[in-house]
């Protein structure tokens, strides 16, 4: 039993640990749509990996409510589901033309014809138990493909030597959050939500790993311009001004994908953004990743 009831005490103190890591990992965005406010554009973020947070999160309250009894994962994906919802129809807002088409599109496809056929097809091709154990296999199918999110930053890490790219507070916050959902998985008895947590743990575990044995590795800068190699003073006021940033070097921005209960996160590329005071396009040698503490 997954719910509130403290005849299981285990899965309840490590549901409601998981719900209070994962909801400030949720809320780590705010500073980037503050500038994305600020400057009245998206600058070059991308919308995708909000757009699959809000499916992933969609996806976990339909299994916890065809499970029944799991009241902490309907909650903290509840508070999900609208904390992305919110980043999405700001992102809508400022976007250029292009970039709200791709991302309606995006929307239709993934949390509309994609979710639909999911619930059809768990609702009336399944009949009794098995309805929760095909959605749970669905579940541990999606959450298993988004961890190329956590691959992709262990690959360039090793790549450049650098542990710019892969900050400490952020790692130990998703191992942290995978332990804990991982735990409430095992004291609940569902495999469907422990399972993919060993995964995370072992990728939290070898990040902090890699981190510790390379951050005093020389490292292997990514080419950039010689006019890219200053910031502009706005950039770095704006950096500093935010608290709980880590600054990180250009042409990276960390996106949640998955919170709960399967913490990832995206490393993505982006191009310069524009400066916020200004509004003119400059090159940009430091960009920054939120990370909720």
């Amino acid at each position: 039993m997954g719910g509130l009831s403290l005849a299981n005490p285990g899965a309840f103190t490590f549901g409601l640990l998981g719900n209070i890591i994962s909801f400030m990992v949720y809320l780590a965005p705010i500073p980037t749509f503050r500038r994305v406010y600020r400057a009245r554009s998206t600058l070059d973020f991308q919308s995708v990996p909000y757009v699959v947070a809000l499916f992933s999160a969609m996806l976990w309250i339909f299994y916890a409510l065809i499970k029944t009894n799991s009241f902490l994962l309907i909650t903290i994906n509840s508070v999900g589901c609208v904390i992305e919802s919110v980043y999405i129809i700001m992102f809508l807002i400022f976007a250029r033309p292009k970039a709200r088409m791709r991302t309606f599109a995006y929307m239709f496809l993934l949390n509309g014809v994609v979710f639909a056929g999911i619930v059809l097809f768990t609702l009336f091709l399944s009949h009794g138990i098995n309805r929760a154990t095909i959605l749970g296999w669905i579940c541990v199918t999606f959450s298993v493909s988004v961890f190329a999110a956590p691959l992709s930053i262990i690959r360039l890490v090793i790549r450049t030597r650098s542990v710019e790219f892969m900050p400490l507070p952020l790692s130990c916050f998703l191992t942290a959050s995978a332990v804990c959902w991982g735990l409430y998985g095992a004291f609940s008895h569902d495999l469907y939500i422990a399972m993919p947590n060993v995964l995370g743990f072992l990728f939290g575990v070898g990040q902090i790993v890699l981190y510790l044995y390379y951050r005093r590795s020389p490292t292997t800068s990514i080419p950039v311009t010689p006019a890219a190699t200053t910031p502009s003073p706005e950039t770095v006021k704006d950096a500093k001004d935010i608290s709980g940033m880590i600054q990180l070097p250009e042409n990276l921005h960390v996106a949640i994908v998955s919170m709960s209960p399967v913490p990832v996160v995206e490393v993505r590329r982006i191009e310069p953004e524009l400066d916020l005071e200004a509004r003119a396009p400059v090159p940009v040698s430091v960009m920054t990743v939120e990370v909720a503490a």
